[in-house]
Protein backbone atom coordinates (compact mmCIF):
# COMPACT_ATOMS: atom_id res chain seq x y z
CA UNK A 1 0.00 0.00 0.00
CA UNK A 2 1.08 3.60 -0.50
CA UNK A 3 0.34 6.86 1.26
CA UNK A 4 -1.52 9.36 -0.92
CA UNK A 5 -1.44 12.78 0.74
CA UNK A 6 -4.38 13.52 3.03
CA UNK A 7 -6.42 10.73 1.43
CA UNK A 8 -4.64 8.21 3.60
CA UNK A 9 -3.61 4.66 2.77
CA UNK A 10 -4.86 3.02 -0.38
CA UNK A 11 -4.24 -0.24 -2.19
CA UNK A 12 -2.83 -0.52 -5.71
CA UNK A 13 -4.88 0.81 -8.61
CA UNK A 14 -7.21 -1.86 -10.04
CA UNK A 15 -6.26 -2.89 -13.58
CA UNK A 16 -8.45 -2.59 -16.68
CA UNK A 17 -9.74 -6.15 -16.41
CA UNK A 18 -10.79 -5.65 -12.79
CA UNK A 19 -12.72 -2.50 -13.68
CA UNK A 20 -14.47 -4.32 -16.54
CA UNK A 21 -15.31 -7.35 -14.42
CA UNK A 22 -16.90 -5.29 -11.64
CA UNK A 23 -19.02 -3.29 -14.09
CA UNK A 24 -20.17 -6.45 -15.87
CA UNK A 25 -21.10 -7.98 -12.52
CA UNK A 26 -23.11 -4.97 -11.44
CA UNK A 27 -24.80 -4.16 -14.76
CA UNK A 28 -24.93 -7.54 -16.51
CA UNK A 29 -22.34 -8.72 -19.01
CA UNK A 30 -24.39 -8.14 -22.18
CA UNK A 31 -25.52 -4.68 -21.12
CA UNK A 32 -22.02 -3.70 -20.08
CA UNK A 33 -20.58 -4.87 -23.39
CA UNK A 34 -22.91 -2.46 -25.22
CA UNK A 35 -22.06 0.40 -22.86
CA UNK A 36 -18.34 -0.24 -23.31
CA UNK A 37 -18.76 -0.12 -27.09
CA UNK A 38 -20.60 3.21 -26.93
CA UNK A 39 -19.25 6.57 -28.08
CA UNK A 40 -20.93 9.71 -26.74
CA UNK A 41 -20.24 13.36 -27.53
CA UNK A 42 -20.86 16.03 -24.89
CA UNK A 43 -21.16 19.64 -26.09
CA UNK A 44 -20.55 22.07 -23.24
CA UNK A 45 -18.89 21.05 -19.98
CA UNK A 46 -20.72 23.19 -17.45
CA UNK A 47 -23.29 22.07 -14.90
CA UNK A 48 -25.03 19.72 -17.30
CA UNK A 49 -22.10 18.49 -19.34
CA UNK A 50 -19.69 17.82 -16.50
CA UNK A 51 -22.35 15.81 -14.62
CA UNK A 52 -23.34 13.89 -17.76
CA UNK A 53 -19.70 12.97 -18.35
CA UNK A 54 -19.16 11.83 -14.76
CA UNK A 55 -22.28 9.65 -14.86
CA UNK A 56 -21.31 8.02 -18.15
CA UNK A 57 -17.75 7.32 -17.06
CA UNK A 58 -19.02 5.75 -13.84
CA UNK A 59 -21.12 3.25 -15.81
CA UNK A 60 -18.19 2.32 -18.04
CA UNK A 61 -18.81 4.18 -21.30
CA UNK A 62 -16.31 3.25 -23.98
CA UNK A 63 -15.42 6.70 -25.26
CA UNK A 64 -16.38 10.32 -24.65
CA UNK A 65 -15.77 13.33 -26.88
CA UNK A 66 -15.76 16.39 -24.61
CA UNK A 67 -16.10 19.88 -26.08
CA UNK A 68 -15.83 23.29 -24.43
CA UNK A 69 -13.73 26.44 -24.92
CA UNK A 70 -14.06 27.94 -21.44
CA UNK A 71 -11.97 27.83 -18.27
CA UNK A 72 -13.04 26.88 -14.76
CA UNK A 73 -14.15 29.87 -12.66
CA UNK A 74 -15.07 30.25 -9.00
CA UNK A 75 -18.67 30.94 -10.01
CA UNK A 76 -18.88 27.48 -11.62
CA UNK A 77 -18.34 25.56 -8.40
CA UNK A 78 -21.94 25.88 -7.16
CA UNK A 79 -23.15 23.39 -9.78
CA UNK A 80 -20.31 22.01 -11.90
CA UNK A 81 -18.03 19.01 -11.33
CA UNK A 82 -14.85 20.98 -10.74
CA UNK A 83 -12.70 21.77 -7.73
CA UNK A 84 -11.18 24.93 -6.27
CA UNK A 85 -7.67 23.89 -7.25
CA UNK A 86 -8.81 23.63 -10.89
CA UNK A 87 -9.83 27.29 -11.21
CA UNK A 88 -8.16 28.75 -14.30
CA UNK A 89 -7.71 25.44 -16.10
CA UNK A 90 -9.51 24.81 -19.38
CA UNK A 91 -12.65 22.83 -18.61
CA UNK A 92 -11.56 20.15 -21.05
CA UNK A 93 -8.32 19.66 -19.12
CA UNK A 94 -9.89 19.81 -15.65
CA UNK A 95 -12.74 17.45 -16.47
CA UNK A 96 -10.43 15.01 -18.21
CA UNK A 97 -8.31 14.83 -15.06
CA UNK A 98 -11.38 14.24 -12.89
CA UNK A 99 -12.79 11.54 -15.16
CA UNK A 100 -9.49 9.68 -15.28
CA UNK A 101 -9.46 9.60 -11.50
CA UNK A 102 -12.81 7.80 -11.66
CA UNK A 103 -11.76 5.36 -14.39
CA UNK A 104 -8.19 5.62 -15.66
CA UNK A 105 -8.98 3.35 -18.61
CA UNK A 106 -11.80 5.31 -20.25
CA UNK A 107 -11.06 6.73 -23.70
CA UNK A 108 -11.41 10.53 -23.74
CA UNK A 109 -11.04 12.97 -26.61
CA UNK A 110 -11.15 16.68 -25.80
CA UNK A 111 -12.13 19.51 -28.14
CA UNK A 112 -11.03 22.87 -26.76
CA UNK A 113 -12.84 25.25 -29.10
CA UNK A 114 -16.02 27.27 -29.39
CA UNK A 115 -18.39 25.05 -31.34
CA UNK A 116 -20.37 26.23 -34.33
CA UNK A 117 -23.19 24.79 -36.41
CA UNK A 118 -20.73 24.19 -39.23
CA UNK A 119 -18.10 22.42 -37.11
CA UNK A 120 -20.33 20.10 -35.09
CA UNK A 121 -20.92 17.48 -37.83
CA UNK A 122 -17.19 17.34 -38.56
CA UNK A 123 -16.06 17.11 -34.93
CA UNK A 124 -18.60 14.52 -33.81
CA UNK A 125 -18.51 12.07 -36.70
CA UNK A 126 -18.60 8.54 -35.31
CA UNK A 127 -20.55 9.18 -32.11
CA UNK A 128 -23.59 7.08 -31.26
CA UNK A 129 -25.21 9.78 -29.13
CA UNK A 130 -24.68 13.54 -28.92
CA UNK A 131 -25.63 15.35 -25.70
CA UNK A 132 -26.26 19.11 -25.88
CA UNK A 133 -25.34 20.94 -22.67
CA UNK A 134 -24.96 24.55 -23.81
CA UNK A 135 -25.75 27.64 -21.75
CA UNK A 136 -25.98 29.73 -24.91
CA UNK A 137 -29.61 29.83 -26.14
CA UNK A 138 -28.42 30.57 -29.69
CA UNK A 139 -26.30 27.42 -29.84
CA UNK A 140 -29.09 25.11 -28.70
CA UNK A 141 -31.13 25.25 -31.94
CA UNK A 142 -27.96 25.57 -34.02
CA UNK A 143 -26.55 22.35 -32.57
CA UNK A 144 -29.82 20.52 -33.15
CA UNK A 145 -29.88 21.62 -36.80
CA UNK A 146 -26.29 20.49 -37.21
CA UNK A 147 -27.03 17.07 -35.77
CA UNK A 148 -30.18 16.51 -37.80
CA UNK A 149 -28.59 17.53 -41.09
CA UNK A 150 -25.00 16.36 -40.63
CA UNK A 151 -25.02 13.36 -38.27
CA UNK A 152 -27.34 10.77 -39.75
CA UNK A 153 -28.64 8.20 -37.29
CA UNK A 154 -27.09 9.80 -34.21
CA UNK A 155 -29.28 10.03 -31.11
CA UNK A 156 -29.54 13.54 -29.67
CA UNK A 157 -30.32 14.64 -26.11
CA UNK A 158 -30.85 18.33 -25.36
CA UNK A 159 -32.01 20.26 -22.31
CA UNK A 160 -34.10 23.34 -21.53
CA UNK A 161 -35.54 24.58 -18.25
CA UNK A 162 -33.88 23.57 -14.99
CA UNK A 163 -33.15 26.82 -13.15
CA UNK A 164 -34.07 27.53 -9.55
CA UNK A 165 -35.39 25.09 -6.96
CA UNK A 166 -38.76 24.14 -8.42
CA UNK A 167 -40.55 20.82 -8.25
CA UNK A 168 -38.22 17.89 -8.94
CA UNK A 169 -40.86 16.06 -10.93
CA UNK A 170 -41.42 18.90 -13.37
CA UNK A 171 -38.16 17.92 -15.03
CA UNK A 172 -39.02 15.27 -17.59
CA UNK A 173 -37.58 13.69 -20.73
CA UNK A 174 -39.67 14.15 -23.87
CA UNK A 175 -39.17 12.63 -27.29
CA UNK A 176 -39.67 15.45 -29.80
CA UNK A 177 -38.35 13.72 -32.94
CA UNK A 178 -37.59 10.07 -33.78
CA UNK A 179 -34.00 10.54 -32.61
CA UNK A 180 -34.20 13.70 -30.48
CA UNK A 181 -35.01 13.94 -26.76
CA UNK A 182 -35.42 17.12 -24.69
CA UNK A 183 -34.91 17.20 -20.91
CA UNK A 184 -36.24 19.88 -18.54
CA UNK A 185 -39.43 21.57 -17.46
CA UNK A 186 -39.45 23.79 -20.54
CA UNK A 187 -40.14 26.86 -18.38
CA UNK A 188 -37.64 27.60 -15.60
CA UNK A 189 -35.12 29.96 -17.17
CA UNK A 190 -32.44 31.86 -15.28
CA UNK A 191 -33.70 35.07 -13.67
CA UNK A 192 -33.79 37.03 -10.39
CA UNK A 193 -33.77 34.60 -7.44
CA UNK A 194 -33.82 31.73 -9.93
CA UNK A 195 -30.23 30.84 -10.68
CA UNK A 196 -28.72 27.59 -11.84
CA UNK A 197 -28.15 25.42 -8.76
CA UNK A 198 -26.57 22.00 -8.38
CA UNK A 199 -29.64 19.97 -7.29
CA UNK A 200 -31.95 20.79 -10.20
CA UNK A 201 -29.19 21.00 -12.80
CA UNK A 202 -28.03 17.61 -11.56
CA UNK A 203 -31.49 16.11 -11.97
CA UNK A 204 -31.59 17.30 -15.57
CA UNK A 205 -28.05 16.11 -16.27
CA UNK A 206 -28.83 12.64 -14.99
CA UNK A 207 -31.97 12.54 -17.13
CA UNK A 208 -29.69 13.30 -20.07
CA UNK A 209 -27.14 10.66 -19.09
CA UNK A 210 -29.84 8.04 -18.61
CA UNK A 211 -31.40 8.88 -21.98
CA UNK A 212 -27.99 8.54 -23.62
CA UNK A 213 -27.71 5.14 -21.96
CA UNK A 214 -31.16 4.12 -23.20
CA UNK A 215 -30.18 5.09 -26.73
CA UNK A 216 -26.98 3.06 -26.52
CA UNK A 217 -28.97 0.04 -25.32
CA UNK A 218 -31.74 0.46 -27.89
CA UNK A 219 -34.33 0.79 -25.14
CA UNK A 220 -36.57 3.14 -27.15
CA UNK A 221 -36.34 1.46 -30.55
CA UNK A 222 -39.88 0.08 -30.42
CA UNK A 223 -41.42 3.39 -29.30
Amino acid sequence: MSFHGTLGWRKRLPDREEFAAVLALRHGAQIQARIAAGVVGVMGLGGLGSAVAVALVRIGIGKLLLADYDAVELSNLNRQHYFADQIGLPKTVALRDTLLRINPYVSLETINERLSEERIPFLFQGVDVLVECFDDPVMKPAALRAALTGLAGVGYVGASGMAGFGDNNRIVTRRIHPRVYLVGDGEAEVGPNQGLMAPRVGIAAHHQANQALRLLLGADEES
